[in-house]
């Protein structure tokens, strides 16, 4: 925001506190946005990929189109007969090296009490030592190998990259992926209002900057109002793409087109709060305090609505008022 917009909205919030009172609003031009209304999407900045880390077959879908899922969560299942095959062969190498272990140790533990005795030789014994290491570390070897399948197996669990909406499920059950094939679109939380705006209006748009929102296509009847987050360098088909920030935005319907309004120039204008017109016999009418005694009552052409963030029901007022005219409620 300008300098002179910032001291235009503070002189704004002590008139609206002051006429709120019961003391009469002066009027003054102010400086305002000439609006131009383009058309927004609600869309997410980021589209992340659920992908399969392993090949194999998809087992279970567990999301569909339109559900909500947090970062992690599983939204599908591959499965590999492979690795299962592979685990059982494991197990079984583990069963027979476990049973060579325990012998090995039997013989180890007799070759240590016969050695004690000096009923066998030193070699006898480290034969012994030997065979019991290597069957020790074959069983360490395989459980290892087991735990390796045992991982890829886990990986068989598609996890959705990070919390957001499911736009589009690519794969059915019984489906052959290989690693990295995506099985999911995930929309990513934070959605944003992206905006395609003429090329002309570039360097009228940055970063901070206020636009408002057609409050009827969002429900509500008050004046919504965003903050442009980022404006992109680059053009695409004679349009600036710009993103804004709307408290409360809804995140269902990604894609749904609403009207905004975007700040084009400014202009000077006498902007009052609604409430201060009243139409008599078909005639707009504000009410002047001339002195302290006589308030009249002027006419005035109605503009166009023109809320602003300090100042929802704004109106613009076209003929009838001047600088310093101090305005009371009807």
């Amino acid at each position: 925001m300008t300098a002179r917009g910032s001291a235009a909205l503070l002189f704004w919030l002590g008139l609206l506190a002051s006429a709120g009172a019961g003391e009469p609003l002066t009027v003054a031009p102010l400086p305002v946005a000439d609006e131009k209304a383009v058309f927004a999407t609600v869309e997410s900045p980021r589209i992340v990929l659920a992908r399969a880390r392993i090949g194999g077959t998809v087992a279970e879908i567990g999301a569909r189109e339109g559900d909500r899922v947090s970062g992690g969560q599983v939204v599908a299942t591959v499965g590999d007969e492979k690795i299962v095959l592979q685990l059982k062969s494991l197990d079984a190498q583990i069963a027979g090296i476990e049973a060579q272990l325990a012998q090995a140790r039997i013989d180890l533990a007799r070759a240590e009490e016969l050695f004690s005795r000096g009923t066998i030789p030193r070699s006898r014994l480290d034969e012994a030592r030997t065979a019991f290491n290597v069957a020790d570390n074959a069983l360490r070897a395989r459980i290892a190998e087991r735990s390796v399948l045992e991982q890829r197996l886990a990986e068989g669990a598609v996890q959705a990259p990070a919390a957001g909406r499911v736009l589009k499920v690519r794969l059915t059950p019984g489906t052959v992926v290989l690693p990295g094939d995506p099985v999911a679109d995930v929309a990513a939380e934070d959605f944003v209002l992206r905006l395609r705006v003429p090329e002309r209006h570039a360097g009228l748009l940055k970063a901070g900057d206020v636009v408002r929102v057609d409050a009827a296509e969002l429900g509500d009847v008050r004046p919504r109002f965003g903050t442009i987050r980022l404006v992109y360098p680059q053009i695409e088909d004679g349009r600036v793409v710009v993103d804004a920030v709307v408290e409360g935005l809804g995140d269902y319907f990604v894609g749904k087109r609403i009207r905004v309004w975007v700040a084009a120039g400014e202009r000077m204008a006498f902007v009052v709060p609604e409430r201060f017109v009243f139409t008599r016999y078909g005639v707009d009418y504000v009410k002047v305090r001339v002195d302290d005694a006589r308030v009249i009552d002027v006419p005035v052409q109605r503009g166009r609505p023109l809320p602003r963030p300090d100042m929802p029901d704004g109106l613009e007022i076209l003929s009838g008022l001047n600088p310093g005219d101090r305005l009371v409620l009807p």
